[in-house]
């Protein structure tokens, strides 16, 4: 006899058991309840979005807005929505906030700096800053991967990206990690790591109109002397969501990545021989199949209806706030085969890990090529690289949008040099 949503208990959403592996309660949802209305722990009601079909549908759904001033007003005026301090801080006008044409022209501005040729550009500083953060601690035999390699990796390589001077990126670096450590929790910790973060782009943008250079924000300047209509306030909310949304992504990708890959030793044998050899196909694969698997951004972010829409047969409210579970639909198997097996081979795979449509990640060909050069070279210059705790303990962070560890400690054999 099947079950039915009777006989099988409703999971619990957002406690910490679920944050350790939300995948079961996603596939009850996906099965029962794929359109489902519920309080988030901020209190804010929404509505998730499971089944892969259904996502693809409202990712590129022009009827829901990313503009939170279409959200109801009580709700908007919480300020529960969106990143923590953003509105305090006058960061509201980036990617992420704002809907066409708007958004077409912000888009076009910035995405000059992820051309292929570009991201092509910049993979030897790439590469180069992987090796100098695992000479850190190749010598000593023990790391933690997360703290002391994927967390760091990304904050200097867009940190370079962007135009910020050597000698502030360690600042950038304090205040990315009050944002990661207190992201989903203590939103006053993200508050003034935004704040602080938002007065140091205003005085960068000053210093850089007397001294443009080759980077993203000298870019956005030029652009805004041309008559692209770039105020300072889209620059440098630009320049923020470009890091807040940035790191964090690479930061899971590389951790969630090699927790996968540490736990599978068939296919970390696998893509370990195949990097041996200098072959480079399996290895794009194995960073595709890593996002769908277990990929960095758990939820998409905010979107709000601005008319009645049908999703999955459930009718959606003017005003009801939408997130579509990105881990739940590239676990879909209606959509997947076997889809929650690791298989770093995998040809036949539209995830949905960078998203959809229009606000389909612009910085997903930088997460590629830092994901790549990250495993590749870990892979060959630790070769023997091991968990060093029982996966049953590791802890992952709290949140609504990402999904990473807080830590992932290893050991391996001592690199000396």
């Amino acid at each position: 006899m099947p079950e039915t949503p009777e006989s099988t208990p409703r999971p619990e959403l957002f406690t910490w058991e679920f944050a350790a592996n939300p995948y079961p309660a996603y596939a009850w949802l996906r099965e029962h309840a794929p359109v489902h209305r519920t309080t988030l722990p901020s209190g804010v009601d929404a509505w998730l979005v499971t089944r892969y079909a259904d996502a693809r549908q409202a990712l590129a759904d022009s009827r829901l807005s990313k503009n939170p001033a279409h959200h109801s007003e009580q709700a908007h005026r919480s300020g529960r929505v969106g990143i923590p301090g953003e509105r305090q801080a006058d960061l509201m006008t980036h990617l992420l906030n704002i809907d066409p044409p708007d958004h077409t022209r912000l888009r076009r501005l910035v995405s000059k700096a992820f051309t292929p040729r570009r991201v092509a550009e910049f993979e030897p500083r790439v590469q180069q800053l992987t090796d100098r953060l695992i000479d850190g601690f190749a010598e000593r035999g023990s790391a933690d991967l997360i703290h002391e390699f994927a967390f760091p990796l990304p904050i200097y390589a867009i940190c370079d990206l962007l135009g910020v001077p050597p000698e502030d990126q360690d600042d950038f670096r304090d205040w990315a990690g009050m944002m990661i450590r207190h992201h989903g929790g203590q939103r006053g910790g993200v508050g003034r790591a935004v704040k602080r973060m938002r007065a140091y782009l205003a005085e960068l943008i000053h210093r850089k109109r007397a001294d443009l250079g080759d980077d993203l924000i000298s870019g956005l300047i030029r652009a805004s002397d041309h008559g692209e209509h770039l105020t300072e306030n889209e620059a440098a909310a630009m320049a923020f969501i470009l890091l807040f949304a940035g790191f964090e992504t690479t930061v899971n990708l590389v951790g969630n990545g090699l927790f996968a890959l540490l736990q599978h030793p068939e296919q970390r044998a696998r893509l370990q021989d195949s990097v041996a050899r200098g072959e480079r196909e399996l290895l794009a694969t194995a960073v595709e199949e890593l996002l769908r698997y277990d990929g960095p951004v758990e939820l998409a972010t905010w979107r709000f209806a601005t008319s009645p829409l049908r999703i999955g047969g459930v009718e959606i409210p003017v005003g009801d706030p939408v997130l579509v579970v990105l881990a739940a639909a590239d676990r879909d198997p209606a959509r997947f085969a076997e889809e929650n097996t690791l298989d770093l081979a995998r040809k036949d795979n539209p995830h949905l890990g960078f998203g959809h449509g229009i606000h389909y990640c612009i910085g997903a060909p930088l997460a590629r090529l830092e994901g790549q050069l990250a495993l590749a070279t870990l892979l060959t210059r630790l070769p023997d690289l091991q968990l060093a705790a029982d996966p049953a303990e590791l802890r992952w962070r709290g949140g609504l949008i990402m999904r990473g560890l807080r830590e992932l400690p290893v050991a391996f054999t001592p690199q000396l040099r």
